[in-house]
Parts: C-alpha cells; sequence; structure tokens
C-alpha cells in the first residue's frame, strides 16, 4: 500500500488562539484517498476477482436459487415455529443446501478473500482508533456464526436467523 507521504488533517487556530476540532474536509479528503489505496490493493482486487467468478458461475445460480427457495419455505415454516410439522425438515433442507455452496470452490474463494479484505479494514479501523488512544474502544472482529444475511445465527433476535 503507498505510503501517506504528504497527507495531513489540518487544525484550524481560533480566534481566541485556541485549536478547534479538525478542519474535516481535509479530513474527509485523507479519508477518501485512503479508501482508494484500499480500492487500489492486492487483496481487493482478489475480492472482485472472485465476486465476479461466483456472480457469473451457472453452478452457484442454481444452488442459490434452491437455497432462496428453501430459504422461503423455511421462513415459512417459522412463522409458526418448532411446532410446524416441516419445521426441522425445512431447517435441514437449508443446512444441507449452504454446504453444497459451501462446496463449490469459486464460493470458497470468494469467501476466503471477503475475509481478507474485511481483516484488513479491521487493522485499518484499528490501527486509526489506537493512533488516538490506546484505549479507545474498537468493535470487535470477531465472528460469531454470521449474521442475518448468511443463514447463520447472528442473535440479533428479530426471529429471522436460524
Amino acid at each position: 500500500m503507498p505510503a501517506a507521504d504528504g497527507l495531513t488533517a489540518v487544525q484550524t487556530e481560533q480566534p481566541q488562539g485556541g485549536v478547534s476540532s479538525l478542519d474535516m474536509a481535509s479530513l474527509l479528503l485523507c479519508a477518501y484517498e485512503l479508501g482508494d489505496w484500499i480500492n487500489q490493493s492486492a487483496e481487493v482486487a482478489e475480492y472482485l476477482y472472485w465476486k465476479s467468478v461466483v456472480n457469473e458461475n451457472e453452478e452457484v445460480k442454481q444452488v442459490t436459487k434452491k437455497f432462496a427457495k428453501a430459504k422461503e419455505l423455511f421462513v415459512e415454516c417459522e412463522r409458526f415455529g418448532r411446532f410446524h410439522p416441516d419445521y426441522n425438515a425445512a431447517k435441514d433442507q437449508v443446512k444441507q443446501i449452504e454446504r453444497e455452496l459451501g462446496e463449490i470452490e469459486c464460493v470458497n474463494r470468494f469467501k476466503f478473500a471477503e475475509q481478507v479484505v474485511d481483516q484488513m479494514l479491521y487493522d485499518v479501523s484499528r490501527t486509526i482508533a489506537e493512533s488516538v488512544s490506546e484505549n479507545i474502544k474498537v468493535p470487535s472482529n470477531e465472528k460469531t456464526g454470521g449474521g442475518c444475511g448468511s443463514g447463520g445465527s447472528c442473535g440479533c433476535g428479530s426471529g429471522g436467523c436460524g
């Protein structure tokens, strides 16, 4: 990644001799330049490559359609909870199709590339936060089961996760 030579967020002096908060325009320019550097990285290029491969892969498209239908059935069963007679079968079907999707090589490579970019963004965020203070709170990058859109158990309480 290129060095940050010459980039500074300017502080402005106030008439009373004090220093105001940051010049937000300067800070935003630096942030956008950092974003451009990240977008030009090999990690993002790898991520975008595998994303396009996944989006064009016919097997992925077919399995994704199957997954959407199975998920729709599961959501319908889930409205009635575990007491619906097809609840467990629908849940098992969703999990089986998720595994099937996970067995496709380009999907695995895409997921790995996505994790690499995610880790890079987390590291950059943490570095920025720690440059302000070592004690500043930074959201964790720990994965605990997946989110609402992943078919995992996100624990958000919305009832939409399996």
